[in-house]
């Protein structure tokens, strides 16, 4: 079978087709068919050589597909059942430990992007009933780092105001989701043309950021002063200063993404005045993931997708994802 490997030092142009064989599951494992996958900046970081892994590392972390042999004492799964990655195998239940998130696939450990894989059935869920591969294979990740911050750690209800920023994977489920709770929602964008789209996906407020680049006043006047209650931040230092203007008293910054820079100033003393939090989100457990697959069931929640790429074009899925010109999620098709 095919699988795409990773070349030492990383970089695009050292990612490879290769023949591979699959392996039989042992006690404990399950054998999938990966059907299709989906790429994160997480991803990126891998292929681009900013997370430095093993020579020859599969990558790709998100997952989904068919069940084709199972191993000794596995009861979850049967041959044929359509199944869902975890993006830390290790985490099943309960809050986050660092024990709990090593085995990362296409990082600590081999990924999605192969044709075969054969992994602990404790690394699955099953998959949503109402999506297919690729629609599915975007939740591992993006999705279920959205539903963390929404759901898991804050505390949420119907009318209140969440400010997403930009178009990207997680920034799109957030919007759904806060929507899908009856939440009101400013997004942010430098394109006009894509804060038009968030608008259509549910977005009551828009703010280009280009134009208005003190946008947590803005977000305070949209809400007559009161501020918001989530910001779901993906930029980093360049943008806290921003969203933490922007939160109510009480409010919380979910800290997903660092697309900004990796360190830079807080303005603490807004931090504290507002009693507001700062709380890191990394994506979530087997538990968490379960309960998301329930909702996206009961609400048909349909992701966004940009584009789709057989697994040959995978670095060039990656240099689309660079250019930053995509809207929702960029899958890989086995």
């Amino acid at each position: 079978m095919q699988a795409m490997r990773l070349g030492s030092p990383g970089g695009l142009d050292k990612l490879a087709v290769a023949e591979i064989q699959p392996t039989a599951p042992g006690p404990g494992q399950i054998q999938v068919e990966v059907k299709a996958s989906s790429l994160n900046f997480h991803d990126y970081a891998v292929v681009a050589g900013l997370l430095p892994v093993a020579d020859g590392r599969i990558p790709m972390s998100d997952g989904a597909g068919i069940v084709t042999a199972v191993g000794e004492g596995v009861g979850d799964f049967a041959v044929g059942d359509r199944v869902l990655s975890c993006f830390f195998p290790n985490w099943q239940d309960g809050p986050p430990a660092f024990e709990k998130l090593l085995g990362v696939p296409g990082d600590h450990a081999d990924g999605f992007a192969a044709g075969t894989v054969t992994r602990a059935a404790q690394g699955f869920t099953r998959m949503p009933a109402n999506l297919d591969f690729e629609a599915a294979a975007t939740l591992v990740c993006a999705g279920l780092t959205a539903w963390r911050a929404l759901v898991v750690e804050t505390h949420l209800r119907p009318g209140d105001w969440v400010l997403v920023q930009g178009s990207g994977g997680v920034s799109l489920f957030a919007l759904q989701f806060a929507r899908m709770m009856g939440c009101r929602v400013i997004a942010t964008s430098s394109s006009d043309a894509k804060l038009e789209r968030l608008r259509a996906l549910g977005a009551e407020h828009t703010i280009n950021y280009r134009e208005v680049p003190k946008w947590g006043e803005q977000a305070l006047a949209i809400t007559d002063g009161r501020g918001v209650d989530l910001v779901v931040e993906v930029g980093g230092p360049g943008t806290v200063p921003q969203s933490v203007r922007a939160i109510t008293f009480g409010g919380c910054i979910s800290m997903i993404g660092v697309l900004t820079g990796y360190a830079g100033e807080v303005p603490t003393t807004e931090l504290f005045q507002k009693n507001g939090r700062i709380s890191g989100i990394t994506v979530g457990s087997r538990r968490h993931q379960q309960d998301m697959i329930a909702a996206v069931e009961a609400n048909d929640l349909q992701p966004v997708i940009d584009s789709s790429y057989p697994l040959a074009r995978l670095a060039e899925a990656f240099r689309h994802q660079e250019s930053q010109r995509h809207f929702g999620k960029i899958c890989v098709t086995l």
